[in-house]
């Protein structure tokens, strides 16, 4: 086993025993559908978000098809998305019978705007960006082409709950906003778990429908869908996950300190991941929130260097396990790469250059400080490194 995992999904006490208590109460009460325990998750994460609404689905996957269906959004329409991340964005827009069009990154690996709104067709319908690896996308602009063109916006906040834009969370900004929690993201379910945020009654009402076979009072049915729902087992144990997310996202970004100020001064051989500061808000301006930057959830922390085959392989050698999260951009994938329209040149150069180093709130102190001394010695060579 490596001496620093890239991620630990265990479960030890106590929480092991909270969790199991959450499931005891679900068998006791027997509404293994759509019980009590559902509707409770959807409004605490509702009010944390800072919307109307949140319906609980099945997995992320879920969350972003059945907003795109609850949307109208089908054949014969477009919609913009990042080039890169996980093939599920793309796939959620070509299971409804639209096409996903492929925008290229910024530096920050999120969606560039101006890339978006170059790729703006009259069959275009919506705007779908993701705030990659936990980090926010540039949200002012985007919301500002979607409202100038008319454009819905969706969020794919899979990767980044709690996750903050000039105080707001992310999530707040889109028409429609979609999250996952399956086992690997910061509020982790024990299995698939999804959610999807509006403040409209009706698309809240039809997300309803959508989750249940489309099915209206869980009898006829409206609109051929499938099954969709959250398990109520599921919510109950993310419930117990939610009351500790505030302490897992400190640790987190306790780890990411240690990272950035044991690798600044290695810019021009390695990037590290940066939280940027906005302007001060107008007076009066309700920004949600005790700052105006951008609040990064560490879902990984991701660096680039051109040496980064190399400094994986010197990771691995000393027991430090890293990844490349989606190695394979969106369009080049071989279900959309020989018709994929769209344009991603700076992110065709940076996919081969991420590398996503462990950030996960059971690391320790002495862990991430060794991850620092490892990396280090691949750049500078000068000494030795001790476990």
């Amino acid at each position: 086993m490596p001496a620093v995992r890239f991620l630990d999904l265990s479960v030890s006490q106590p929480q092991r025993a909270e969790l199991l208590a959450a499931v005891e109460r679900v068998l006791a009460h027997g509404k293994l559908i759509i019980g009590p325990e559902v509707e409770e998750l959807e409004g605490k994460l509702a009010a944390r978000v800072g919307r109307r609404f949140a319906v609980g689905v099945g997995s992320g996957t879920d969350a972003l098809y059945l907003a795109l269906r609850a949307a109208d959004i089908g054949p014969g329409d477009e919609v913009i998305t990042t080039s890169m991340s996980w093939i599920a964005t793309a796939n959620a827009i070509a299971l409804v019978g639209a096409t996903p069009v492929f925008a290229d990154v910024r530096e920050d690996l999120n969606i560039d705007p101006a890339s978006a709104a170059g790729l703006i067709t009259n069959k275009t319908r919506a705007i779908l960006p993701v705030h990659n690896q936990g980090k926010p996308c540039a949200m002012d602009e985007l919301v500002e082409i979607c409202r100038q063109r008319k454009l819905l916006l969706i969020e794919d906040c899979a990767q980044a709950f709690d996750a903050e834009y000039k105080g707001r969370k992310v999530g707040a900004f889109g028409d429609l906003a979609c999250l996952s929690m399956n086992p690997m993201k910061v509020l982790a379910a024990l299995g698939e778990a999804g959610m999807v945020f509006t403040d409209s009654v009706e698309w809240r009402d039809k997300l309803h429908a959508l989750r249940y076979n489309g099915t209206l009072n869980r009898e006829d049915c409206h609109w051929p869908s499938h099954n969709g729902r959250l398990d109520t087992i599921q919510a109950a144990m993310l419930l117990c996950r939610l009351d500790q997310l505030d302490a897992c996202l400190a640790r987190r970004r306790q780890i990411a300190e240690i990272y950035s100020r044991g690798l600044v001064d290695l810019t021009g051989q390695l990037e590290i991941p940066r939280e940027e500061q906005h302007p001060p808000a107008e007076p009066g301006a309700q920004t949600g929130g005790t700052h105006r930057g951008s609040r990064d959830v560490y879902y990984t922390y991701t660096i680039r260097t051109a040496r980064r085959d190399e400094l994986m392989r010197h990771l691995e050698d000393h027991g430090i396990e890293s990844r490349v999260r989606h190695p394979i951009l969106m369009p080049c994938h071989t279900a959309y790469r020989d018709a994929a329209r769209g344009s991603w040149t700076r992110a065709e150069r940076w996919v081969k250059e991420i590398l996503c180093l462990p950030v996960h709130e059971k690391l320790t102190d002495e862990q991430a400080h060794y991850v620092v001394r490892c990396v280090r010695e691949f750049f500078d060579g000068a000494r030795k490194v001790k476990r």
